[in-house]
């Protein structure tokens, strides 16, 4: 009896040793853990790239490894990727992360811009893994598939305003059009203008309430989508585990090929990606910055051209394997340190906090959970798997854009699915400044 106790202990020993965070055994990820942490606490982290990916990986790796495995938290909200987005967010709002390490964070993710990096890859990769065939029938599918998740948005936003004593005119100018508006550069700034321009009032009468709705309303969304994966786990029919398009027995299956990846086609995947963002910043910038009046966004371009790019059969097969590989790897190794971002640059919980009123609470509840059940049931109709539609058409509609994509998607565990929904943020953004001005016009 003693013996199996002593093998049972040494058994546990040996596992310990043997356990890895991030693919690094643990006491050599303590050690330097605790040496970045350090450098943060004392001021001398490094204020350039080095230091910003230091620290966001050590915090991502914790926040991430423990989100992962908390009961109920890692089934039903998110998991490590979410506890990384909050978890940095509180530690701004409490004073525990020092101001230059914020600032080094903040910097890295908004001057260096790594989060545009990060979708360009994510967007290139996904796209040209999707047949050719799939990919044409969704765009023809998409757009409407996102208007019937703003019209469900209206409609349920409207019983919510009923149920809290709110009007239909405000829960529809002042709720539901931030919300899908496609975040906050894009969509909530612009629409002030509109508001201003039509109302005659001060366009930050406007911004005040709908930057912290839309704060609500990407929260509410994040919590849905991971509903909305467990969902999927209990019924398989609902979700195509990542794949929008429901295919059918008459599709044109593609061959499948089996191409070694070497490092000579991941670097052929970066040169797409950044290839095709900045081909998609000259034409959004210089050579077709609006259509009829709307501003096209950098990333609505981008999707445009990687799906035509792929419809026309240009890429070589070994490149397109490639830049799915890097594809996996970013969404892999990277999202828990672009949370980390997220959370110190753009989330003030401060700012969610002071929103939280029970009236706001349950209106925009009832705004994400419109858009969620309008766009599943229209996609569903179009083709599409309703969880899949409903996370890209519905929820990367009703959140802060392409920082509230990545949240959501992290939480579905959905990553790619990024074009989809950067169609929604971006495209759908700009239908949504055409309603906007519309509405305005109506309603005052």
């Amino acid at each position: 009896m003693v013996n199996q106790e002593k093998i049972q202990r040494k058994s546990a020993i040996e596992q310990m040793k043997g356990f890895k965070v991030y693919g690094i055994p643990m006491s050599l990820f303590v050690l330097f853990a605790a040496a970045v942490i350090a450098a943060s606490l004392t001021d001398v982290l490094p204020g350039n790239i080095v230091g910003a990916l230091g620290i966001s990986l050590v915090l991502g790796i914790i926040f991430g490894e423990v989100g992962d495995r908390i009961p109920i938290w890692n089934e039903y909200v998110g998991g490590g990727a979410i506890l990384a987005f909050l978890g940095s967010a509180y530690l701004v709002y409490a004073g525990i992360m020092p101001e230059k390490t914020a600032d080094t964070i903040s910097n890295f993710i908004e001057t260096t811009n790594f989060l545009n990096l990060f979708i360009s890859v994510l967007i290139t990769g996904s796209i040209l893994s999707v047949q050719r065939k799939l990919l044409l029938r969704a765009l023809a599918g998409y757009i409407p598939t996102i208007i019937f998740g703003v019209i469900g948005a209206m409609v349920f936003g409207a019983i919510g305003g009923l149920m809290t004593g709110i009007s239909v005119r405000d829960v529809i100018t002042m709720y539901v059009l931030p919300i899908m508006g496609g975040g906050t550069g894009a969509g909530a700034l612009p629409m002030s203008e509109i508001y201003a321009a039509t109302t005659g009032n001060d366009p930050s009468n406007f911004l005040s309430f709908a930057f912290p709705i839309l704060t609500i309303a990407n929260i509410v969304a994040i919590i849905v989508a991971a509903l909305l994966n467990k969902l999927g786990e209990k019924r398989s029919e609902l979700t195509g585990h990542g794949e929008l398009v429901r295919s059918k027995s008459g599709d044109i299956k593609e061959a499948k090929v089996d191409i070694k990846v070497t490092n000579s086609e991941l670097g052929a995947g970066l040169v797409l990606s950044t290839g095709f963002f900045i081909l998609a910043t000259l034409v959004s910038r210089k050579i077709l910055p609006t259509i009829f009046g709307v501003q096209i966004h950098t990333f609505a371009y981008m999707v445009l051209f990687v799906s035509l790019f792929n419809a026309l059969n240009i890429i070589p097969q070994e490149l397109k394997q490639g830049a799915k590989k890097l594809q996996s790897f970013f969404s892999g190794q990277f999202l828990w340190v672009i949370m980390i971002g997220v959370g110190v640059a753009y989330t003030d919980l401060g700012e969610i906090i002071a929103a939280l009123t029970i009236k706001n609470v349950i209106v925009a509840t009832f705004i994400v959970l419109g858009a969620t059940f309008g766009s599943a049931a229209f996609g569903y109709l179009v083709g599409f798997f309703p969880i899949e539609s409903a996370i890209t058409a519905g929820l990367c509609m009703a959140n802060r854009g392409g920082s509230g994509d990545l949240a959501v998607l992290g939480a579905a565990k959905r990553m790619d699915l990024i074009s989809w929904a950067q169609i929604s943020s971006r495209l759908g953004g700009g239908i949504m400044l055409v309603i906007a001005s519309i509405v305005f016009g109506m309603f005052y």
